[in-house]
């Protein structure tokens, strides 16, 4: 039986979002637990679909599992240096306290950027290496959109992860990340190959439910086990002005020739699908004219894919709220639009109140305003509910005080459900806990851009991806790069980001 340490440090970081991510945003409970020391991990985990769930369930029985410290924090823009320091010092301290270990897991996103440090993920690894030394294996499972790096790679002995977006096989990696972990701990050495792709993909062409991706990680299934020990495909997060952002490929064997040809295998079929990537975006008007015109019986769902709050969204935006009451949309809900202000009101006033406001528009994002309207309060909620969808199985949120409110427009029957943090409305709980029943509904619009499809595909009777305004760009040849790699192409056969500004993408940034 051999003694492991378990953590994890999650965050995914878009640089282009205005709010960065302090502290106290790891500190409380949202949609999965507020950070956790010691042995309170073990309990505060269980039953949820993440990874270091699965972790745990798969070595408990047979190894000695010491909890250090885990925590995670919804999408945002950068790292504070006080929140990674303070982070980075508690996992650091209890490896050294509590060593020595035969082996150490973490649950990590991958994506992580820092007032200080591109590389997040990398120097985290590169501290606990330092504290455990280079001969105990040190196993780490990375989201589907990480940007890995080489730091990554060469500091981790194994890295493992996700296979599926939307992410169905959180704990599922964790298991993975347990079977790689034992084969090191049996002392079999692990010889690394890793490749980096010469191109970003926005998140709306990631899907694993489509092609290229089913068949690609199709390839990867397939390929584990028998062209190599451990095989992964990594498709990266766009928003992330770094220089090792993108794609990466990487591989395990304790042949390092076989851990080659199969890294080199994966990245040509990559490199050979990259024109078969599609990024399909609608403008708002359109996207509501197109779901008014469909017939079905059922929910045409619109995807506020640029406001996604888990891409770093401030998910505040009023783009497709302005198109849903201009187009004169009916039966439709829009889900969740995160204005604490607003729900405080509502709540004050209670159900059936009528009222005069702003929603939306508050956080500061350049370009953007409230949706300055008359509400009626439908339905109030205390943020607190337990997710059904596969995806969110085991998550019992903690988002504070939520109101249904029903935009009083003649013309438009439109409604919004309002909450006081930001949640990816990737789950139909969202629309029950405030009393809707989301099938019977005609709109469903959800601020996320991929992960909804988990939850909503198979209720939905057409699914439209909306180009709104938002922090989370999917167009990626308008982002303000300036810290990525010289010729990298941005997006699918896109544009070649050059330093020059002859693509018209230099911008300013804090890693400038």
């Amino acid at each position: 039986m051999a003694r492991i340490a378990i953590g994890g440090f999650q965050h995914e970081t878009n640089t282009f979002a205005p709010m960065l991510t302090p502290f106290w945003e790891f500190e409380r409970h949202d949609s999965w637990p507020g950070i956790t020391r010691g042995a309170k991990l073990i309990d505060a985990v269980a039953g949820i679909n993440i990874p270091i769930a699965g972790f745990i369930e798969a070595a408990r029985a047979t190894h000695d599992l010491a909890p250090m410290t885990w925590c995670a924090a919804e999408p945002s823009s950068f790292v504070t240096a006080d929140a990674f320091e303070r982070i980075s010092a508690m996992l650091c301290e209890d490896l050294a306290a509590q060593g020595p270990f035969d082996g150490v897991y973490l649950d990590l996103h991958g994506a992580m950027v820092v007032e200080h440090y591109e590389d997040g993920e990398g120097e985290l690894l590169r501290r606990v290496r330092s504290v455990v030394g280079d001969d105990v294996p040190v196993a780490a499972s990375l989201d589907l959109h990480a940007n890995v790096t080489a730091a990554m790679v060469d500091h981790a002995t194994t890295l493992s992860i996700y296979r599926t977006y939307p992410h169905l096989d959180f704990s599922a990696t964790g298991a993975r990340a347990a079977a790689s972990l034992e084969r090191t701990l049996d002392g079999e050495r692990m010889a690394k190959a890793f490749r980096k792709a010469p191109f970003l993909l926005p998140l709306t062409a990631q899907c694993t439910d489509f092609e290229p991706n089913r068949s690609l990680y199709r390839q990867v299934r397939e390929m584990e086990g028998v062209a190599a020990a451990g095989v992964d495909l990594a498709l990266g997060f766009p928003p992330a002005d770094i220089h090792e952002c993108g794609p990466g490929v990487v591989a395990y064997d304790p042949d390092q020739d076989v851990a080659d040809a199969a890294a080199d295998a994966l990245f040509a079929a990559l490199l050979k699908a990259e024109a078969e990537f599609e990024n399909p975006l609608v403008d708002a008007g359109t996207a509501v004219r197109r779901a008014m015109a469909n017939e079905v019986l059922g929910p045409v769902v619109l995807a506020d894919a640029q406001d996604n709050p888990g891409a770093g969204g401030t998910s505040d935006t009023t783009g497709l709220i302005h198109a849903l009451v201009r187009n004169g949309a009916q039966g439709a809900i829009l889900a969740v639009l995160d204005d604490p202000e607003l729900a405080s009101r509502a709540h004050e006033l209670g159900v059936g109140a009528h009222f005069d406001g702003d929603l939306g528009g508050k956080s500061g994002q350049a370009g953007q305003s409230p949706y300055r309207g008359r509400f009626r309060v439908e339905a109030l909620g205390d943020g607190c509910f337990t997710c059904t969808g596969e995806m969110f199985r085991g998550t019992t949120t903690n988002l504070g005080p939520m109101a249904l409110l029903e935009i009083e427009h003649d013309g438009a029957d439109v409604r919004v459900i309002v909450g006081s943090s930001r949640f990816q409305c990737a789950d139909q709980a969202v629309f029950r806990h405030l009393g809707v029943e989301p099938s019977e509904q005609r709109i469903l619009a959800v601020k996320s851009s991929v992960h909804f499809r988990a939850d909503f595909d198979g209720i939905a009777t057409e699914t439209i991806v909306v180009e709104a305004p938002g922090c989370h760009p999917c167009r990626l040849e308008g982002l303000e790069y300036q810290n990525l790699r010289e010729g990298v192409r941005l997006g699918a056969l896109g544009p070649a980001f050059t330093r020059d500004g002859s693509q018209g993408i230099m911008g300013k940034g804090p890693l400038g």
